[in-house]
């Protein structure tokens, strides 16, 4: 069978369909990604084969994320390389080129932030594509696979496969202080993902957040890419900072303070290790929500400072509080109980194969 996963956004969205397309890859299966080009280096770093869809002027900086541009695209794609199934995510392009083909379309997502809204817009705006390509609707996926754990997925959340979170990250040459802990110490990962390159505290002052955990005793570490290293490792005091796999050192960590992105909070859940969560955006903050809803972590929405007090401190006040408290920590062993209970990318895909015996 022939399997052409698409992604758009950040590296995140490379590292979240990675476990299922490397689980078709050894099941025997051909698969493409077909991604834009910035995200080509995350999709060699994880291994899997992928061709860029970026159109040429796109490249040059001139505008072309229409669907209609995306559409095109992925159909030149497909005259050369046929699917038998096509695996989509948040964007719903992929679901008119499944409908176009003819083909079986799954949907495949980490779904915590209600999306019904989001979604009735997108399927309109695609309207005029329909009518393009000679499609009279845009039919439901065949599968909808959901990464989210039950205990945190909104409230009218479709029903669907639930899939298994496997973390997948770009790897380095790893030492011995990434997997070990530190004897005597606690340790505490910062991290911003990928698509920032450092994390914004409430009052911008990253330095104070460093030095207020490492004043507690605390052994600090920010997982960050390199170039945030180069820029800025000198001014943070002592730290390790630079590329750390998430999914090795997460496993010797007893906090972790970040953005709220969905790779990272799952693979740290995955991990069982509380979250102190600094939201960037609206689906940040609906994984921020949800996790500390759940008791797995603590959200500070650095939009809304609370008056009388100082922002950073705020911060490092609660840091202190998951540290000492091990509720937190017993919360997020239980999701992550949750997690390893779900079905593995390997059991899903039998549900793939059969879409497309039909």
């Amino acid at each position: 069978m022939k399997i052409l996963f698409t992604v758009g956004g950040s590296q995140a969205a490379v590292f979240g369909v990675a476990p299922l397309a490397a689980a078709a890859r050894n099941a025997g299966h051909e698969i493409l990604l077909a991604a834009d080009e910035p995200l080509m280096r995350a999709a060699q770093s994880v291994g899997l084969p992928a061709v860029c869809i970026t159109p040429e002027r796109m490249r040059h900086g001139q505008d072309a994320t229409t669907a209609a541009v995306r559409i095109d695209a992925l159909l030149d794609l497909t005259r050369q390389w046929s699917p038998d199934l096509v695996v989509g995510g948040l964007s719903h392009v992929p679901r008119v080129l499944a409908a176009r083909l003819k083909v079986p379309y799954v949907r495949h997502i980490w779904h915590i932030a209600p999306m019904a809204r989001r979604d009735r817009t997108a399927v309109a705006e695609l309207r005029p594509q329909l009518e393009r390509l000679g499609l009279t609707e845009l039919p439901a996926p065949d599968l909808f696979i959901d990464l989210c754990p039950p205990s945190l997925r909104p409230p009218g959340t479709p029903a669907g496969r639930a899939m298994r979170w496997v973390p997948r990250v770009s790897q380095r040459r790893i030492e011995p202080w990434m997997y070990t802990r530190p004897e005597g110490r606690r340790r505490v990962l910062i991290t911003a993902g990928t698509r920032n390159l450092m994390l914004e505290t409430p009052g911008s002052s990253l330095r104070r957040l460093v030095d207020g955990l490492t004043g507690a005793g605390a052994e600090v570490l920010i997982a960050a890419l390199p170039e945030a290293a180069e820029r800025y490792g000198a001014d943070l005091g002592d730290v390790r900072i630079g590329w750390i796999p998430l999914d090795v050192v997460a496993p010797t960590c007893d906090l972790a303070v970040h953005h709220g992105g969905a790779t990272t909070a799952m693979t740290l859940v995955n991990a069982g290790v509380p979250q102190l969560i600094l939201p960037d955006n609206g689906y940040g903050k609906a994984v921020a929500e949800a996790v500390s809803g759940f008791g797995a972590a603590v959200t500070v929405d650095r939009h809304r400072p609370q008056e009388g007090q100082d922002p950073d401190e705020v911060i490092v006040a609660a840091c202190r509080e998951i540290l000492a408290d091990p509720r937190y920590a017993e919360r997020t062993r239980a999701l992550a109980a949750e997690t390893a209970a779900l079905p593995t990318p390997d059991q899903v895909l039998r549900e793939i194969e059969a879409l497309a015996a039909r």
